[in-house]
């Protein structure tokens, strides 16, 4: 049984897992949208959004475990520079999952996930 268990697993062993979820988090802060699964997008969201929050704290050590997240310096400066100061306000919250459809190809549902 799995009860209290939160970990999504994906399909995939961890390293891949997280390997995915931090190119979707990159990917949805250089871009500010992305379109991905349901379930991709329900998983990315425990990632991208305790990333926003350490931003909007903006101390060295906070820099430093958004950093370890993520791979590019690119990211990490526009998630502190620019994301960060347009959530100070907001208490969290900050991505919206929106219903596309479904793919052609095998039916997966498809959303896009986007910052508020």
């Amino acid at each position: 049984m799995r009860h209290q268990k939160k970990t999504v697993k994906l399909g995939r062993t961890r390293a891949p897992r997280q390997a995915l979820l931090r190119n979707l988090a990159e990917s949805l802060i250089l871009h500010g949208a992305i379109v991905t699964t349901k379930a991709k997008a329900k998983a990315l969201r425990s990632v991208v959004e305790p990333l926003v929050t350490k931003a909007k704290k903006g101390r060295p050590v906070d820099r430093e475990g958004i950093m370890s997240v993520l791979y590019t310096g690119k990211a990490v400066k526009k998630l502190v520079d620019d994301l960060a100061p347009r959530y100070a306000e907001r208490r969290g919250g900050y991505t919206r999952i929106t219903k596309i459809g479904t793919r052609s190809s095998d039916g997966g549902e498809k959303v896009k996930i986007e910052f508020v």
